[in-house]
């Protein structure tokens, strides 16, 4: 069973490391990249979709997906549109509505920032804001209720933003569970990488092959 681990917006997926250095199980694991992923592409939500969808569409079974934040987001889309290919969820910073206020301060804020700090992320400080706005109409509230797989939701002690939006999930989502990460903003993957293999290592060593 190969699990994906697709991290957040300004990060990389070597963010991903000490956690799974840490799995019971960390064989088949893919680590993409979203900027690899859409190069030579216009950045935008619907490419960035697209390009994810067709990645994981090459294994020839379902596949675990573990995403943070704009990860989170792709996982549940994709486990939404092709409930037959995934095998499990953890959902981490998830949103399933977007904050259409949240992402205009993320862009304020973005806006000035210098260009060299979005580098280490693969994209320019230009297609982090471009991406943001076209992720505002994102809304799942329909569609999500119909997931079926076993799925864990994480969210960080510090992180109120997202906090909201992983309580609803966990009542919409009947074969759900949620943890909270003490001491942990919102990069849990970053915060507290030994706290999340624990959570990990509990859901996945639970059946969920």
């Amino acid at each position: 069973m190969k699990r994906v681990f697709i991290h957040g917006l300004g990060q990389s997926s070597s963010v991903w490391e000490e956690t799974i250095s840490q799995l019971n199980e960390n064989e088949d694991i893919l680590l993409p990249d979203l900027s690899d992923l859409i190069q030579d592409k216009e950045v935008n939500y619907e490419n960035l979709y697209a390009a994810f969808s067709d990645f994981c569409s090459r294994s020839d079974e379902p596949v675990d997906l573990c995403g943070l934040s704009l990860g989170a987001v792709l996982a549940l889309n994709y486990a939404i549109d092709y409930p037959d290919k995934v095998n499990s969820l953890v959902l981490i910073a998830a949103q399933y509505k977007m904050t259409k206020g949240l992402l205009r301060v993320q862009n304020f804020i973005f806006s000035f920032m210098p260009d060299s700090m979005f580098k280490s992320a693969g994209f320019k400080k230009s297609d982090f804001i471009q991406l943001c706005k076209t992720m505002s109409e994102l809304d799942f509230s329909n569609s999500v209720k119909n997931i079926s797989c076993p799925v864990l939701i994480v969210y960080g002690e510090k992180d109120s933003a997202n906090k909201k939006a992983s309580l609803e999930l966990n009542v919409i989502l009947e074969n759900s569970e949620l943890k909270r990460v003490s001491g942990s903003g919102h990069e849990v993957n970053v915060d507290a990488p030994e706290k999340l293999a624990v959570l990990l290592n509990d859901f996945y060593d639970r059946g969920i092959k």
